[in-house]
């Protein structure tokens, strides 16, 4: 997680973002405070990236690449207002101890912002901000496979406003934003999904972050609080309207680091193994 020193709506990149809407500043610290106590609480680890200024966007580290078996992706931006943040992105897993590994030129990926772990694959979208291209060499680095889902609504710029992983048969899904190839991946590799309203979809529900069996989000209607407590997942709001002017939630904030997703396919007809969700730890 990266603290929000610098953060604020200073270009438009995204449906969400007007430049005329001001951040306050304050307000953002104090939530963005209330959600790291919030995780640690429920038994995460967090680990801090040095914001900088000029780069507002550096505390959705969600964005800043992939992560799988101590293996980090780089990120590729397409938007020429983020590509300053990969080399302090890169400097913090090189310090840190991870491999870093980086995509091919010209091929552009927005990290785990469109690749969330599940199940033995990741799911990784695609169209607004990551390239339909990305996904075999994606596959390569990361060891692992991945399904390409093509993001079709532009509300819904990443594949983490639309599907939250809860544990390793259960998930928070979207599937009227994605495309029909998509829907038929997630069908076959979700058991229990929970299908999204539009209003609970826009209100960036799925943009959830999972750790063990408490559930943080930004909003939480009754009836998906229902189901979830039904599944035993404790629920937990942290209010993040500051960072939503800029399009990003709970899930947005965090970049999950303890990712490991076996490198062997799922045997065709057989259950997949069990994998961690990507959620903070």
């Amino acid at each position: 997680m990266c603290p929000p020193e610098h953060f604020g709506v200073l270009y438009e990149i995204n449906p969400w973002m007007h430049r005329e809407v001001a951040v306050d500043l304050d307000r953002a610290r104090d939530q963005w405070g209330e959600l790291v106590a919030t995780l640690v609480e429920a038994g995460a680890e967090v680990e801090l990236l040095e914001p900088q200024p000029g780069l507002p966007d550096l505390v959705f580290t969600a964005n800043a690449g992939t992560v799988n078996n101590g293996r980090y992706v780089a990120s590729r931006f397409r938007h020429p207002h983020r590509q300053p943040e990969v080399d302090h992105d890169v400097a913090w897993f090189e310090a840190h101890g991870f491999e870093v590994v980086a995509l091919p030129e010209g091929i552009g990926h927005e990290g785990a912002g469109d690749a969330l772990p599940f199940r033995g694959v990741f799911l990784s979208g695609y169209r607004s901000r990551s390239d339909a291209g990305a996904h075999g060499p994606l596959s390569a680095l990361l060891g692992a496979p991945v399904r390409p889902i093509e993001l079709v609504d532009e509300r819904l710029y990443h594949l983490d406003l639309t599907f939250c992983p809860l544990d390793d048969r259960r998930a928070l899904v979207a599937p009227h934003a994605w495309d029909s190839y998509g829907r038929k991946v997630v069908e076959a590799l979700v058991p229990e999904p929970f299908v999204l309203t539009d209003d609970e979809m826009l209100a960036f529900c799925a943009n959830s972050v999972v750790v063990g069996r408490t559930a943080v989000m930004p909003a939480c209607p009754p009836r998906i609080g229902r189901q979830l407590e039904s599944w035993g997942f404790d629920v937990v709001v942290v209010a993040v309207d500051e960072f939503l002017k800029a399009g990003g939630g709970c899930r947005c904030l965090t970049l999950a680091l303890d990712v490991a997703v076996p490198a062997a396919a799922p045997t065709r007809g057989a259950r997949p193994p069990s994998s961690e969700t990507g959620a903070a730890r």
